[in-house]
């Protein structure tokens, strides 16, 4: 029997918090993707990596999206496509083919690059090509390039290790083994580079530390200094893979003090570091000044939110990887925060969002995927009169509203300073509209590699 699976009567798809009693409370079959494209793809994360060229290697359909995101871009001239075809796979013969096809590729560029990042996609894998003997070749044939083996395998988008912390794993691959900096410090697995209003700049140079970031680096070259660090740093959660494997392979200490919107928590991540320099944490707290930024940080929010009472706040997963954490401060600080748009809560927000489901039982919890959200009205906004003021590009799009802070993946802003910074975006975004539709449709938000 057909089943109308747009019928938008009945059950409502958002669930208030106190109806929610796990951290996957919605079920999935057939999904839906909002025309909200800021989020990074593995294209705008291999890019990072300087001077490198990308080659994919995958049916011509697959190939459309990835060939956009680099035209977008303007990068096409570090990205190469290779065709895999019905008489590639009858003839197995998939090693050659790429082995031929990279080889032509790279004899047909001005210059040799210094890395080139290989995709292989979800045939390769149904296939069992040999990606040692690809590899071998290839480094035989280029012994000047660095060959960095990458996937385009949505069929592992659900798995321990799907394409895109892999794909940040990757990146670091190239390092090699290289005399420790004691005075050196990495900032890893971010896709982008931490603004300067936070206060971790001032931490570390102030007390004569470097600070590497592969979103900073203008050249192979520096990127190669990375492997001289004593520290990496961690600050999104997809980031851990690569500072576990540099871990093991470079011998590089890591420490992970993911973005959060906890003063206290704040606080602790900075003792954290300072243990782990070695550094007088009292001593830098009153140097730089942390008590006056975290009240200056403080107060903004606060003042912010009574300018906008009346107001309405929407937050989605995209803008932050701590979405609740981010919603738990804005309530504090005296925002109405209505809506949160996230298909799963993390684990490592578990206790915020227990915290969130007591004071607030009433606040929604929105899918992004659901299928139903195709159909369901955007009109939340205009039935406030206009009111609503969203962090992030999906939950712009499912309210409806052009007053939004248009970023992902938190946007670079970190500690004290970065609350402050976002502050400041979201006072802009209360007082200017903006182009939702055209805004949201840029892919790789902040991607100008």
């Amino acid at each position: 029997m057909l089943k109308r699976l747009h019928d938008t009567a009945g059950q409502d798809t958002a669930l208030a918090l106190s109806q929610v009693d796990s951290l996957a409370p919605f079920t999935y079959g057939l999904e839906y993707s909002a025309p909200a494209r800021g989020g990074w793809t593995i294209v705008h994360i291999g890019m990072l990596l300087p001077e490198s060229h990308q080659v994919f290697v995958c049916a011509q359909s697959c190939l459309r999206g990835v060939v956009l995101s680099a035209a977008e871009l303007g990068d096409s001239s570090r990205f190469s496509t290779i065709s895999v075809d019905e008489d590639s796979v009858l003839e197995g013969n998939c090693e050659e083919i790429i082995i031929e096809g990279v080889t032509h590729i790279l004899e047909g560029l001005p210059a040799l690059p210094k890395a080139l990042l290989l995709f292989t996609s979800c045939i390769h894998h149904f296939l069992g090509t040999d990606m040692k003997i690809v590899f071998g070749e290839l480094n035989t044939r280029f012994p000047q390039v660095g060959f960095v083996q990458c996937w385009m395998n949505p069929i592992m988008r659900k798995t321990k290790m799907p394409p895109d912390p892999f794909m940040r794993k990757q990146l670091y691959s190239l390092l090699k083994p290289a005399d420790m900096f004691t005075k050196q410090v990495n900032v890893i697995g971010n896709n982008l580079a931490l603004r300067k209003s936070s206060e971790l700049y001032n931490i570390l140079r102030k007390n004569g530390f470097n600070i590497k970031d592969i979103c900073t680096c203008r050249d192979f070259r520096e990127y190669e200094t990375m492997a001289s660090s004593k520290l990496n740093m961690v600050t999104n959660p997809l980031g851990r893979p690569a500072a576990k494997e540099l871990c093991g392979r470079l011998g590089q200490e890591w420490v992970y003090l993911p973005v959060s919107y906890d003063w206290e928590q704040i606080r602790e991540h900075w003792k954290c570091l300072s243990d782990l320099l070695e550094l007088d944490f009292d001593s830098i707290w009153k140097e730089v000044e942390m008590d006056q930024l975290w009240q200056k940080a403080e107060t903004a929010l606060e003042t912010l939110a009574g300018e906008l009472a009346g107001w309405s706040v929407a937050i989605d997963y995209t803008a932050s990887s701590r979405p609740f954490g981010m919603a738990k401060l804005l309530v504090k600080c005296g925002f109405r925060v209505e809506r949160i748009y996230a298909d799963t809560i993390s684990p490592e927000e578990e206790d915020t969002f227990a915290w969130l489901k007591k004071q607030c039982p009433r606040m929604l919890l929105c899918p992004t995927v659901y299928h139903k959200m195709a159909v369901l009205p955007r009109t939340w906004c205009r039935e406030t009169g206009g009111k609503v003021l969203a962090i992030g590009q999906k939950a712009a799009y499912f309210t409806g509203t052009s007053h939004f802070v248009n970023m992902v993946e938190d946007g670079g802003l970190y500690g004290y300073g970065g609350i402050l910074e976002l502050a400041a975006m979201m006072e802009e975004a209360a007082g200017e509209e903006k182009d939702t539709e055209k805004l949201i449709q840029v892919k790789g938000w902040g991607c100008c590699c």
